[in-house]
């Protein structure tokens, strides 16, 4: 029983730490934005080099780590009939459920045509980057992940048009928590969202690009239903009229959305498996076990600028020492004294602390590399104290410039907001092979 509360206050502590982080992270980026802004407009930078970084940090580290910290505060995290993006806002309409094992909903949308997307990777963005812009087929191109019972789809399909990865057909799956029900006591196995990916463009609330989506939800539900219809007629369809109530409203992305409110519940439950089937692979809970034991993006991004960060100090105390000479005696002239024995003997304990805490930087990312939460922790320190400290120069009159100093300020904060993130945050504090399982309410929380 203590070994068990005293692991429940660390993760009280952790998460104390993980949410000051947070929302400083978010300060962070707010400063980095306006250093970005007021350099970019007032040192002569080129205006489109300029303005494209200024809308990437904007739209991609500024807006989402807002828009994270206020729907924590305001937007219901419960069903209410809508998905949600990974920033928190509210997503796409939930418009269709299903009834039937994984093996069964992947047998019905297998035979409708729907091709099963690929899950999110560097390499798959990188591939439905390349062929929108280069508008190549891309059948299998990943579908942008949404939240429904705190994690994001579980299946997800799609149909191209025109082999245009632009424009295309699609829906998302999330499996129902077991003992589950609807609200009026309806039963489901799977919570669905079908919308039509009609254009790239866009974000009207974060600027991210994205797929821009057709308002008539109900007529891509309804087209999803008359698919998975054709595939034969032991697939039963029941309708709950008026489940919400008809609304228009604007999902994620902006993007204006229309429905009647009424949910389609389809059952696949008396299809038959053909032992040649199409593979459906790993079973929902092998997929979200692997997906939690994957290491997340923004980790390995973090790890790497923390690389960065500890190879470039590590080749400054390294030119220092080769040009000793030099270095002492502009330190010396800096502090008006011509004794440079004093000053050398000063270098040597300020250029050794500077080794040694370069030396435990980087072995600070090897073990977060490794799934370390208390280096991750620490870390996390690191780079808010780095980033203070920026602060106070600041507020003592000096300069503090980007283009000075592009590999300091700049990459406390980026490694900063890639630590904290959320998906860092899961992965780290994951149980580990061979420690005590986390009880069912933690697990909740965590």
């Amino acid at each position: 029983m203590a070994g068990r509360n005293w692991r429940s206050r660390r993760r009280s502590f952790s998460s104390i730490v993980d949410y000051a982080a947070f929302i400083f992270g978010a300060f962070a980026a707010l400063w980095l934005a306006y250093l970005v802004l007021s350099e970019g407009l007032f040192n002569g930078w080129y205006m489109v080099p300029f303005l494209f970084l200024f809308w990437m940090v904007l739209a991609y580290l500024v807006l989402p780590r807002l828009h994270r910290i206020l729907t924590k505060i305001y937007v219901p995290d419960y069903f209410i009939g809508r998905a949600r993006t990974s920033d928190g806002l509210l997503g796409d309409p939930i418009n269709l459920a299903i009834v039937g094992s994984e093996a069964q909903l992947h047998e019905a949308m297998t035979r409708a045509g729907w091709i099963r997307a690929d899950p999110v990777t560097l390499r798959s963005s990188w591939r439905i980057i390349t062929s929108t812009l280069l508008k190549q087929s891309y059948d299998e191109a990943p579908v942008s992940p949404l939240l429904l019972f705190g994690h994001t789809q579980d299946l997800a399909y799609q149909k191209e048009v025109a082999g245009n990865p632009a424009k295309r057909h699609h829906v998302r799956f999330w499996r129902c928590p077991d003992g589950w029900m609807l609200p009026g006591g309806h039963r489901a196995d799977w919570m669905a969202a079908g919308t039509f990916d009609r254009a790239v463009g866009f974000s009207i609330f974060t600027l991210q690009i994205t797929h821009k989506i057709a308002p008539d939800t109900d007529r891509e539900r309804d087209h999803i239903v008359h698919s998975i219809q054709e595939g034969g007629p032991d697939i039963e369809l029941r309708v709950i009229k008026d489940f919400s109530s008809g609304y228009h409203s604007r999902n994620g992305g902006g993007d204006t959305i229309v429905t009647d409110g009424d949910l389609p519940v389809v059952d696949v439950g008396h299809l038959t498996i053909p032992p040649d089937g199409n593979p459906l692979g790993p079973d929902t809970d092998a997929r979200r076990a692997e997906e939690a034991n994957r290491r997340p993006t923004p980790t390995t991004l973090g790890v790497l600028l923390m690389a960065l960060r500890f190879v470039v100090g590590i080749v400054t105390i390294g030119l220092m020492v080769k040009d000793w000479n030099t270095a002492v005696a502009s330190t010396a002239s800096s502090f008006n004294t011509v004794d440079q024995q004093t000053i050398s003997a000063l270098l040597m304990v300020v250029i050794g602390i500077s080794a040694i805490a370069f030396l435990i930087y980087g072995l600070l990312a090897v073990l977060i590399l490794r799934g370390s939460n208390w280096a991750r922790i620490a870390t996390l320190a690191f780079s808010v104290g780095f980033v203070i400290q920026a602060a106070f120069t600041l507020l003592h009159g000096e300069n503090v410039s980007l283009s000075e100093d592009p590999l300091g300020l700049p990459l406390d904060i980026l490694v900063l907001l890639a630590l904290s993130a959320r998906s860092s945050r899961l992965w780290a504090r994951r149980p580990k092979a061979g420690s005590p399982k986390t009880e069912p309410s933690q697990k909740r929380q965590g």
